[in-house]
């Protein structure tokens, strides 16, 4: 019987030592992000890596200029395969994107607004990972120390301007300030007025109800001096004012979430921005329409879109998940989170087109710098 097997059982042997690793696809990935979104993001690679071997990512990081560098790689016909992209630069892109729009068949997992702001003429260019609405960071113990309730939900811009007067003293204010038209859009939008038109073909920063916004937004440091002015700011951020107890209230997005819960010495929460409309920003992943690799790209994509992972970022506080199926993870009342979902209610999505960035710039160099 051993004779018999014998011959089997070397033919095994041999094929097993001539057995060779299955060839590898290499897609190059793009993205921006902090040190720490990097760190989660190698860890999602590497476990993609583990369960599809036959495909091997090239992570390309640009911390800085990241759609100058885009941009140049476009030009010269060499883009990653798969973009890391938000949705004011969709419609800029959207010729050298691929259309996935059929890699959704469910749209219904994710908040319309966030596959409105990754399309572009009814084709959606990028599956969406989070949506962002900006929203105040409060430091409670100022207002407390102030005998100045925390604003709730129904609070107007009238509220914000007698509350931020009663914590402006001293070396401290009651707002931060940033010099950049993205800031001053929560308190145009507010008013009634806008950038663009919703369906994109008409400018409105000129209306009466735009530059009442603007004006609004520029008084509080020019006339009723409750935010800082430059020589108060010097070489710090609206953010490391806030961390360090130098403003009671800090405009930003979800983004910003760790960093103030590592840094913060203090109590805070979160509020609301005081409009029922207010506007929100999506992040998702792209396919360039030039991979050579597309196939690959799109394993890859779905993977980082799954469920899963998207939830794995949630719990690390970096994102506001796309998925309305992840979103329970923010239902909670810690630092007030679930300020993030409710916002996204009234929200719209940024009304983008391919001269948006253009157009943001002129305003600033015209209304706000």
């Amino acid at each position: 019987m051993l004779k018999k097997l014998l011959p089997f059982l070397v033919c095994i042997l041999l094929l097993s030592g001539c057995t060779k690793e299955l060839p590898q696809e290499e897609i190059i990935f793009s993205s921006w992000g902090s040190v720490s979104e990097v760190k989660i993001l190698k860890e999602v690679i590497s476990d993609f890596e583990k369960e599809n071997k036959d495909i091997k990512v090239k992570f390309l990081h640009v911390p800085q200029n990241y759609f100058q560098k885009l941009h140049l790689l476009f030009v010269a016909k060499t883009p990653p395969d798969v973009i890391f992209i938000n949705n004011h630069y969709i419609p800029l892109y959207s010729s050298k994107l691929e259309d996935l729009t059929k890699e959704i068949p469910d749209k219904n997992i994710y908040f319309h607004q966030a596959l409105e702001g990754l399309s572009y003429n009814k084709k959606i260019y990028g599956i969406p990972r989070d949506i962002s609405c900006q929203v105040f960071y409060v430091n409670t113990d100022i207002f407390r120390n102030r005998n100045v309730s925390i604003p709730d939900s129904d609070w107007t811009l009238d509220d914000l301007l007698v509350i931020s007067k009663k914590l402006t003293y001293g070396n401290n204010w009651g707002i931060g300030y940033e010099d950049d038209i993205y800031w001053a859009l929560p308190y145009i939008t507010a008013f009634g007025g806008g950038i663009l038109t919703d369906d994109l073909k008409s400018e409105i920063i000129d209306l009466p109800q735009s530059q009442a916004g603007i004006r609004f937004y520029k008084d509080l440091r020019g006339k009723y001096g409750v935010a800082p002015k430059m020589s108060d700011i010097g070489s710090s951020t609206a953010a490391q004012m806030f961390i360090n107890r130098r403003i009671a209230l800090y405009l930003s997005g979800r983004w910003m979430y760790p960093k103030i819960s590592e840094k913060a010495d203090f109590n805070w929460q979160i509020v609301p921005f005081p409009s029922k409309t207010i506007l929100c920003d999506v992040s998702g992943w792209a396919v360039a329409k030039d991979s050579k690799h597309k196939d690959a790209a799109l394993r890859f994509i779905k993977y980082l879109s799954s469920k899963e992972n998207i939830e794995s970022m949630t719990k690390t506080g970096l994102i506001v998940p796309a998925r309305v199926d992840a979103v329970h993870l923010l239902d909670k009342n810690e630092h007030n989170e679930r300020v993030f979902l409710q916002v996204i209610k009234t929200s719209k999505r940024t009304p983008v087109n391919k001269e948006y960035k253009k157009l943001l710039d002129k305003i600033n160099r015209k209304f706000i710098l």
